[in-house]
């Protein structure tokens, strides 16, 4: 018996029952959209009342919440944490045993309850009531228990939940979700956050290779093929064979002025070793510092067709050299 849930093999469309789930799919995403675009179209001074707590927060940022907000709430957390904004999560039951320890009056309180009136969240809003932490409610109801507790409430819009008998966690947990994203990203605007310190929390994986400084791939000291400008052709030949990066560095008074590549050395045969190393360099070379991504440097690779760039400091001081196979084997690409 054929699959109702296969495509038909003579027209290639989708049967009725496909059909049906596509729809159901759609209808999920579009009603979830619906509320963030609803919620994006009702922020208000207290958006940026909570912006303004977060900032000034001296601690943590400690998220809680039970159930589905819980698991939302871990995620929001580890957002605001790789992102420049120390945070944790602490579970209000295991706060109610021993872990309120964990929160301090230098710190913040973001609790997510739907309802607002979660049982296992009081033990841990009184705790911040009682030594003057500030406490933001994500809920959707302000009125509730914890929205009357707050010092901010940021309201989830009042829009169905999206599953087909409307009581399991979907638009609203999407909701806040999206809203913690939205604080995080909002307060690394604020605190200036780059870039650049991005990599300090990101050291590992493809996001941490592409966050690697040329600094930390480079080669440096004895490895680099350097000679100077009178040099023979014969010693900066040598000089490239045994250093094995297809280019020698010429320099004066401690600064790179010049570089010989493998393309020097086939616009310059005739007379080639009977020339100075200073006559066949290419002038003014493109280089790199020590504290460009590698990332960048690859670039500038791939738009100039060469395997390899040096590095120089602030003072033109040759202080590296940067492979193409350095790059390819830290996994950026």
């Amino acid at each position: 018996m054929a699959n109702v849930n296969e495509c038909n093999p003579m027209t290639d469309q989708p049967s009725i029952a496909a059909e049906d789930a596509l729809g159901q799919i759609r209808r999920v995403l579009e009603t979830e959209a619906q509320a963030l675009q609803l919620m994006g179209a009702t922020l208000d001074g207290a958006h940026a009342r909570a912006l303004d707590l977060l900032a000034a927060v001296r601690g943590r940022i400690v998220v809680s919440g039970v159930g589905k907000s819980g698991h939302v709430g871990r995620k929001i957390a580890a957002t605001f944490a790789s992102t420049g904004a120390p945070a944790q999560f602490v579970h209000p039951t295991e706060a109610s045993h021993g872990d309120l320890g964990m929160i301090t009056t230098a710190d913040l309180c973001l609790v997510l309850s739907n309802s607002g009136e979660t049982s296992e969240l009081a033990d841990l809003v009184t705790y911040a009531r009682r030594f003057a932490i500030p406490l933001i409610a994500i809920t959707r109801r302000p009125g509730s228990t914890l929205g009357q507790q707050a010092d901010v409430v940021l309201p989830l819009p009042d829009s169905p939940e999206a599953c087909a008998i409307g009581v399991a966690p979907t638009t609203s947990t999407t909701a806040t979700l999206a809203l913690g994203d939205a604080l995080a990203v909002a307060l690394m605007h604020r605190r200036g956050f780059r870039r650049e310190d991005f990599q300090v929390f990101h050291p590992g994986g493809k996001l941490g290779a592409q966050l690697m400084r040329v600094e930390a791939l480079m080669h440096g000291g004895e490895a680099l093929p350097l000679v100077p400008p009178e040099a023979p052709m014969s010693q900066a030949l040598l000089e490239m064979t045994s250093k094995g990066f297809g280019m020698a560095g010429i320099t004066e008074a401690g600064r790179l002025t010049g570089v010989i590549t493998d393309g020097d050395l086939r616009r310059n045969l005739r007379g080639l070793m009977e020339r100075t190393a200073g006559t066949v360099a290419t002038r003014s070379p493109r280089t790199v510092q020590p504290g460009m991504l590698a990332s960048e440097a690859l670039r500038l690779m791939n738009e100039s067709k060469i395997t390899a760039l040096f590095v120089v400091d602030d003072t033109g001081a040759p202080c590296g050299v940067l492979h193409l196979h350095d790059c390819l084997r830290a996994g950026i690409a």
